[in-house]
Protein backbone atom coordinates (compact mmCIF):
# COMPACT_ATOMS: atom_id res chain seq x y z
CA UNK A 1 0.00 0.00 0.00
CA UNK A 2 3.04 2.62 0.94
CA UNK A 3 4.32 1.56 -2.20
CA UNK A 4 1.24 1.78 -4.40
CA UNK A 5 0.73 5.60 -3.02
CA UNK A 6 4.26 6.46 -3.54
CA UNK A 7 3.73 5.49 -7.37
CA UNK A 8 0.47 7.17 -7.47
CA UNK A 9 2.16 10.72 -5.88
CA UNK A 10 4.69 10.43 -8.45
CA UNK A 11 2.47 10.00 -11.02
CA UNK A 12 0.56 12.86 -10.53
CA UNK A 13 3.29 14.99 -9.77
CA UNK A 14 4.61 14.25 -13.19
CA UNK A 15 1.48 14.88 -14.55
CA UNK A 16 0.85 18.51 -12.70
CA UNK A 17 4.55 19.06 -14.08
CA UNK A 18 3.78 18.61 -17.69
CA UNK A 19 0.86 20.56 -17.54
CA UNK A 20 2.56 24.18 -17.75
CA UNK A 21 4.71 23.11 -20.78
CA UNK A 22 1.22 21.48 -22.40
CA UNK A 23 -0.44 25.01 -22.09
CA UNK A 24 2.39 26.77 -24.11
CA UNK A 25 1.88 24.10 -26.94
CA UNK A 26 -2.17 24.22 -26.53
CA UNK A 27 -1.57 28.60 -26.83
CA UNK A 28 0.52 27.88 -30.12
CA UNK A 29 -1.68 26.01 -31.88
CA UNK A 30 -4.97 27.92 -30.50
CA UNK A 31 -3.41 31.41 -31.89
CA UNK A 32 -2.30 28.64 -35.36
CA UNK A 33 -5.72 27.60 -35.44
CA UNK A 34 -7.08 31.10 -35.54
CA UNK A 35 -5.07 32.30 -37.76
CA UNK A 36 -5.17 30.35 -40.74
CA UNK A 37 -8.08 32.57 -42.25
CA UNK A 38 -5.63 34.91 -42.80
CA UNK A 39 -2.57 32.89 -43.28
CA UNK A 40 -5.18 31.03 -46.65
CA UNK A 41 -5.44 35.11 -47.42
CA UNK A 42 -1.89 35.97 -47.87
CA UNK A 43 1.73 34.26 -47.18
CA UNK A 44 3.16 34.59 -44.31
CA UNK A 45 6.19 36.70 -45.76
CA UNK A 46 3.67 38.48 -47.31
CA UNK A 47 1.49 39.38 -43.76
CA UNK A 48 5.52 40.27 -42.49
CA UNK A 49 6.70 42.10 -44.82
CA UNK A 50 3.68 44.19 -46.27
CA UNK A 51 3.47 47.96 -45.18
CA UNK A 52 -0.88 48.29 -46.07
CA UNK A 53 -2.88 48.21 -43.18
CA UNK A 54 -6.05 48.84 -44.44
CA UNK A 55 -8.69 45.84 -42.92
CA UNK A 56 -12.06 47.73 -44.58
CA UNK A 57 -10.16 46.84 -47.97
CA UNK A 58 -8.60 43.44 -46.59
CA UNK A 59 -5.13 44.97 -46.96
CA UNK A 60 -2.97 43.40 -43.08
CA UNK A 61 0.41 44.18 -43.43
CA UNK A 62 2.36 43.93 -40.21
CA UNK A 63 5.59 45.76 -40.97
CA UNK A 64 4.78 49.17 -39.50
CA UNK A 65 3.65 47.07 -36.94
CA UNK A 66 6.74 44.96 -36.53
CA UNK A 67 9.17 48.16 -36.71
CA UNK A 68 7.52 49.54 -34.45
CA UNK A 69 7.70 46.96 -31.97
CA UNK A 70 11.67 46.64 -32.77
CA UNK A 71 12.40 50.16 -32.72
CA UNK A 72 10.92 50.80 -28.73
CA UNK A 73 12.66 47.42 -28.05
CA UNK A 74 15.81 48.39 -29.44
CA UNK A 75 15.53 52.29 -27.91
CA UNK A 76 15.04 50.23 -24.21
CA UNK A 77 17.58 47.80 -24.26
CA UNK A 78 20.37 50.56 -25.24
CA UNK A 79 19.36 52.40 -22.41
CA UNK A 80 18.76 49.51 -19.94
CA UNK A 81 21.71 47.14 -20.62
CA UNK A 82 24.59 49.47 -19.31
CA UNK A 83 22.52 50.91 -16.66
CA UNK A 84 21.60 47.10 -15.15
CA UNK A 85 24.85 45.50 -16.04
CA UNK A 86 26.92 48.43 -14.28
CA UNK A 87 24.34 48.70 -11.40
CA UNK A 88 24.51 44.39 -11.06
CA UNK A 89 28.36 44.81 -11.13
CA UNK A 90 28.42 47.46 -8.38
CA UNK A 91 26.11 45.61 -6.05
CA UNK A 92 28.01 42.47 -6.50
CA UNK A 93 31.51 43.55 -6.53
CA UNK A 94 31.68 46.73 -4.75
CA UNK A 95 28.72 47.80 -3.01
CA UNK A 96 28.68 47.87 1.04
CA UNK A 97 26.57 45.06 2.71
CA UNK A 98 24.14 47.92 3.73
CA UNK A 99 23.60 49.62 0.15
CA UNK A 100 23.09 46.00 -1.45
CA UNK A 101 20.86 44.96 1.27
CA UNK A 102 18.80 48.18 0.54
CA UNK A 103 18.75 48.11 -2.91
CA UNK A 104 17.59 44.26 -3.48
CA UNK A 105 13.74 45.41 -2.16
CA UNK A 106 13.70 48.79 -3.91
CA UNK A 107 14.89 46.82 -7.46
CA UNK A 108 12.13 44.28 -6.52
CA UNK A 109 9.83 47.01 -5.98
CA UNK A 110 10.20 48.25 -10.02
CA UNK A 111 9.35 44.78 -10.49
CA UNK A 112 6.37 44.96 -9.10
CA UNK A 113 4.95 47.86 -9.90
CA UNK A 114 2.05 47.07 -12.67
CA UNK A 115 2.88 48.47 -15.99
CA UNK A 116 0.29 50.50 -15.99
CA UNK A 117 1.06 52.70 -13.70
CA UNK A 118 4.24 52.97 -15.35
CA UNK A 119 2.04 54.44 -18.16
CA UNK A 120 0.45 56.86 -16.72
CA UNK A 121 3.91 58.09 -14.72
CA UNK A 122 5.14 58.10 -18.86
CA UNK A 123 2.13 60.08 -19.42
CA UNK A 124 2.74 62.89 -16.74
CA UNK A 125 6.50 63.16 -16.86
CA UNK A 126 8.39 61.17 -19.73
CA UNK A 127 6.18 62.57 -22.57
CA UNK A 128 6.84 66.57 -21.76
CA UNK A 129 10.37 65.95 -21.43
CA UNK A 130 10.86 64.44 -24.44
CA UNK A 131 8.48 66.52 -26.38
CA UNK A 132 9.67 69.48 -24.82
CA UNK A 133 12.79 69.29 -23.73
CA UNK A 134 14.78 66.63 -26.14
CA UNK A 135 13.16 67.06 -29.37
CA UNK A 136 14.03 71.00 -29.44
CA UNK A 137 17.68 70.08 -27.80
CA UNK A 138 17.84 67.86 -31.57
CA UNK A 139 15.89 70.87 -33.58
CA UNK A 140 12.87 68.33 -33.85
CA UNK A 141 9.33 68.87 -33.30
CA UNK A 142 7.63 66.41 -31.84
CA UNK A 143 4.44 65.58 -29.42
CA UNK A 144 6.53 63.66 -26.96
CA UNK A 145 4.18 60.74 -27.81
CA UNK A 146 7.32 58.54 -29.42
CA UNK A 147 9.45 55.77 -29.28
CA UNK A 148 11.90 57.13 -27.35
CA UNK A 149 8.96 57.71 -24.53
CA UNK A 150 8.29 54.04 -24.99
CA UNK A 151 11.81 53.08 -24.61
CA UNK A 152 12.62 55.23 -21.26
CA UNK A 153 9.23 53.97 -19.88
CA UNK A 154 10.20 50.15 -21.01
CA UNK A 155 14.09 50.53 -19.99
CA UNK A 156 12.99 51.19 -16.30
CA UNK A 157 10.50 48.24 -16.53
CA UNK A 158 13.55 45.89 -17.79
CA UNK A 159 16.31 46.89 -15.13
CA UNK A 160 14.83 44.46 -12.09
CA UNK A 161 14.79 41.47 -14.73
CA UNK A 162 18.59 42.28 -16.42
CA UNK A 163 19.67 43.09 -12.31
CA UNK A 164 18.57 40.11 -11.28
CA UNK A 165 19.97 37.34 -13.79
CA UNK A 166 23.27 39.49 -13.75
CA UNK A 167 23.58 39.21 -9.93
CA UNK A 168 23.16 35.36 -10.34
CA UNK A 169 25.61 35.16 -12.51
CA UNK A 170 28.11 37.14 -10.63
CA UNK A 171 27.33 35.29 -7.67
CA UNK A 172 28.02 31.96 -9.46
CA UNK A 173 31.91 32.75 -10.35
CA UNK A 174 33.87 31.44 -7.52
CA UNK A 175 35.23 33.97 -5.12
CA UNK A 176 38.68 31.56 -5.30
CA UNK A 177 39.12 33.23 -8.72
CA UNK A 178 38.64 36.59 -7.65
CA UNK A 179 41.22 36.22 -4.53
CA UNK A 180 43.59 34.49 -7.23
CA UNK A 181 43.78 37.75 -9.32
CA UNK A 182 43.99 39.91 -6.73
CA UNK A 183 47.07 38.07 -5.07
CA UNK A 184 48.99 38.16 -8.36
CA UNK A 185 48.43 42.11 -8.62
CA UNK A 186 45.34 42.55 -9.98
CA UNK A 187 43.33 45.72 -9.39
CA UNK A 188 39.42 45.07 -8.04
CA UNK A 189 38.32 46.61 -11.34
CA UNK A 190 41.10 44.48 -13.72
CA UNK A 191 39.78 41.61 -11.46
CA UNK A 192 35.85 42.35 -12.31
CA UNK A 193 36.68 43.26 -16.38
CA UNK A 194 39.31 39.80 -16.62
CA UNK A 195 37.84 37.75 -14.19
CA UNK A 196 34.27 38.14 -12.99
CA UNK A 197 32.65 39.81 -16.86
CA UNK A 198 34.59 36.98 -18.57
CA UNK A 199 33.45 34.33 -16.72
CA UNK A 200 30.02 35.06 -17.00
CA UNK A 201 30.00 36.42 -20.34
CA UNK A 202 27.31 33.72 -20.98
CA UNK A 203 24.88 34.96 -18.62
CA UNK A 204 25.30 38.37 -19.10
CA UNK A 205 23.99 37.37 -22.56
CA UNK A 206 21.36 35.27 -20.97
CA UNK A 207 20.10 38.14 -18.89
CA UNK A 208 19.78 40.46 -22.07
CA UNK A 209 18.25 38.03 -23.79
CA UNK A 210 15.44 37.93 -21.10
CA UNK A 211 15.55 41.34 -20.39
CA UNK A 212 14.42 42.07 -24.73
CA UNK A 213 11.69 38.91 -24.29
CA UNK A 214 9.94 41.04 -21.38
CA UNK A 215 10.73 44.14 -23.33
CA UNK A 216 9.30 42.92 -26.30
CA UNK A 217 5.77 41.50 -24.88
CA UNK A 218 5.17 44.62 -22.88
CA UNK A 219 1.76 46.06 -23.18
CA UNK A 220 0.29 48.96 -21.65
CA UNK A 221 2.63 51.13 -20.57
CA UNK A 222 4.09 51.20 -24.24
CA UNK A 223 0.48 51.57 -25.68
CA UNK A 224 0.33 54.47 -23.67
CA UNK A 225 3.27 56.77 -24.26
CA UNK A 226 4.09 55.41 -28.28
CA UNK A 227 1.75 57.28 -30.08
CA UNK A 228 -0.08 54.20 -31.89
CA UNK A 229 0.16 55.73 -35.39
CA UNK A 230 0.38 52.97 -38.03
CA UNK A 231 3.54 54.06 -40.28
CA UNK A 232 7.37 53.30 -40.54
CA UNK A 233 9.19 55.23 -37.84
CA UNK A 234 11.87 57.30 -39.32
CA UNK A 235 13.36 58.47 -35.89
CA UNK A 236 13.23 58.00 -32.38
CA UNK A 237 10.83 61.03 -31.93
CA UNK A 238 8.39 59.27 -34.48
CA UNK A 239 5.54 58.01 -33.11
CA UNK A 240 5.00 54.24 -33.72
CA UNK A 241 2.39 51.27 -33.06
CA UNK A 242 3.56 48.11 -31.48
CA UNK A 243 2.40 45.03 -32.51
CA UNK A 244 1.16 43.88 -28.38
CA UNK A 245 -0.37 47.65 -28.51
CA UNK A 246 -2.60 46.45 -31.91
CA UNK A 247 -3.64 43.66 -30.22
CA UNK A 248 -5.14 45.56 -27.18
CA UNK A 249 -6.48 48.57 -28.98
CA UNK A 250 -8.46 46.41 -31.49
CA UNK A 251 -9.24 43.48 -30.07
CA UNK A 252 -13.44 42.66 -29.68
CA UNK A 253 -14.12 46.60 -31.29
CA UNK A 254 -13.96 45.51 -34.74
CA UNK A 255 -14.47 41.91 -35.09
CA UNK A 256 -17.40 42.52 -37.87
CA UNK A 257 -14.42 43.09 -40.38
CA UNK A 258 -13.71 39.79 -42.02
CA UNK A 259 -10.40 38.20 -40.90
CA UNK A 260 -9.77 40.98 -38.61
CA UNK A 261 -9.57 38.63 -35.25
CA UNK A 262 -7.13 36.37 -37.08
CA UNK A 263 -5.30 39.15 -38.08
CA UNK A 264 -5.04 39.89 -34.61
CA UNK A 265 -4.64 36.73 -33.39
CA UNK A 266 -1.32 36.41 -36.17
CA UNK A 267 0.12 39.43 -34.63
CA UNK A 268 -0.34 37.35 -31.17
CA UNK A 269 0.87 34.51 -32.51
CA UNK A 270 4.39 36.52 -33.73
CA UNK A 271 4.66 37.95 -30.22
CA UNK A 272 4.40 34.15 -28.77
CA UNK A 273 6.83 32.66 -31.15
CA UNK A 274 9.38 35.45 -30.72
CA UNK A 275 9.22 35.22 -26.89
CA UNK A 276 9.32 31.65 -26.85
CA UNK A 277 12.28 31.66 -28.95
CA UNK A 278 14.51 34.14 -26.59
CA UNK A 279 14.08 32.75 -23.23
CA UNK A 280 14.59 29.56 -24.85
CA UNK A 281 17.90 30.82 -25.37
CA UNK A 282 18.47 32.81 -23.04
CA UNK A 283 17.81 29.21 -20.40
CA UNK A 284 20.25 27.16 -22.86
CA UNK A 285 22.88 30.09 -22.32
CA UNK A 286 22.24 29.99 -18.38
CA UNK A 287 22.52 26.00 -18.30
CA UNK A 288 26.03 26.25 -20.00
CA UNK A 289 26.75 29.10 -17.26
CA UNK A 290 26.09 26.39 -14.62
CA UNK A 291 27.60 23.66 -15.90
CA UNK A 292 30.92 25.48 -16.70
CA UNK A 293 30.89 26.96 -13.19
CA UNK A 294 30.89 23.35 -11.96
Amino acid sequence: MRRLKDLIARRAMFLLTTVPGLIVFLMLFGLLQKSRAILALRSFSGLLFGSGWHPLKGEFGFLPFLAGTLWVTLVAMVIAVPISLLTAVYLSEYAPRFIREFTKPVVDLLAGIPSVVYGVWGVLMVVPFVGKVLAPLFGVTSSGYSILSGGIVLAIMVFPTIIHVALEVFSAVPNELRETSLSLGATPWETTKHVVLRKGLQGIIAAVVLGLSRAFGETMAVLMVVGNVARLPKSVFDPAYPLPALIANNYGEMMSIPRYDSALMFAALILMLVVLVFNLGARIILVKVERKVE
